[in-house]
């Protein structure tokens, strides 16, 4: 079982990739959002799968790599689907959700970095997913404004 949840929390090879697997494994649902159509509510409820399911798998990675190790990525995939829930199908619309999430994924702002700090698998997940929220808000907000 520890196989299998080292494979989902790295998302298979994506966490062990040498430049960026955060990055990286943030590219995959954005690809996946940009060039599928997908409805909203299923994915939304891809989300809410895969929240729980990398929670535990997260979890048991961090007792092999450590507390929130790079190489688990898992996170980062949950986190940008939230971010892309709030863009259109648009090239700036995706583009302004990868930015603003990556952004807020690696400077970690308050709460972020807070909550960051919460060990175990939900920990790993949680940071990831407001980020994701907090992206997802503010593109949002852009959109209204810039119409």
């Amino acid at each position: 079982m520890t196989r299998a949840a080292l494979w989902v929390a790295t998302v298979g090879p994506v966490g062990r990739w040498p430049l960026g697997p955060g990055t990286l494994a943030s590219v995959l649902p954005t690809i996946l959002w940009w060039t599928a159509p997908i409805h909203w509510w299923a994915w939304l409820l891809a989300i809410t799968l895969l929240t729980p399911v990398g929670a535990v798998c997260a979890g048991r990675a961090e007792g092999v790599l450590g507390h929130d190790d790079g190489c688990i990525v898992i996170d980062e995939v949950a986190g940008m689907g939230v971010a892309l829930l709030a863009v259109p199908h648009t090239l700036a619309g995706v583009l302004a959700a990868f930015v603003l999430f990556r952004a807020l994924d690696i400077f970690k702002p308050p709460p972020l970095g807070r909550i960051q700090s919460v060990r175990g698998g939900w920990g790993v997940m949680l940071d990831d997913l407001v980020a994701g929220g907090i992206a997802a808000a503010l593109a949002a907000a852009a959109r209204t404004a810039f119409g």
